[in-house]
C-alpha cells in the first residue's frame, strides 16, 4: 500500500480557496488512481473528487463541481485537490485516498470501499 500524507487545510472565509496535496511514498503513483474524501462532523466520509492513472477521466460529487479541481503529478508523486468558493458546508476533515486502477474504479470512483490507501487528513474550516 501506499503511504498518504495530506496536507494544505485551514481556516478560510466563505468564498477563498484553498489547494491541498497529498504526497505519496513507498511506491510510485503511475499505476494508481486516486481521489479525495470528506467527512464532516456527525456525517459520513462521502467522495469528493477522483481522477484515473492518465488523468483522462475525472469525477466530481454534485456539491463540489465548477468550484473543486483535482489534478495529479506523477513526476513528484503528488496530486491536489484546488478548492474556490468555499462555502461554510464545506467544513469537513478531507481525505486523500489511492487505489490501483481496475475496471471497478470506474464504476464507482467516489466509492469509499474502492480505495485501500488513505491518508489521516486535514481539516478545512470554512467560516467568517
Amino acid at each position: 500500500q501506499l503511504q498518504l500524507v495530506e496536507s494544505g487545510g485551514g481556516l478560510v472565509q466563505p468564498g477563498g480557496s484553498l489547494r491541498l496535496s497529498c504526497v505519496a511514498s513507498r511506491w510510485n503513483l503511475d499505476y494508481y488512481a486516486v481521489g479525495w474524501f470528506r467527512q464532516a462532523p456527525g456525517k459520513e466520509r462521502e467522495g469528493v473528487s477522483a481522477v484515473s492513472t492518465t488523468g483522462e477521466f475525472t469525477s466530481y460529487a454534485d456539491s463540489v463541481k465548477g468550484r473543486f479541481t483535482i489534478s495529479r503529478n506523477d513526476a513528484e508523486n503528488t496530486f491536489y485537490l484546488q478548492m474556490n468558493g468555499l462555502k461554510p458546508e464545506d467544513t469537513a476533515v478531507y481525505y486523500c485516498a489511492a487505489t490501483i486502477v481496475d475496471s471497478k474504479w470506474y464504476d464507482r470512483p467516489l466509492d469509499i470501499d474502492v480505495y485501500d490507501s488513505w491518508g489521516r487528513g486535514t481539516q478545512v474550516t470554512v467560516s467568517s
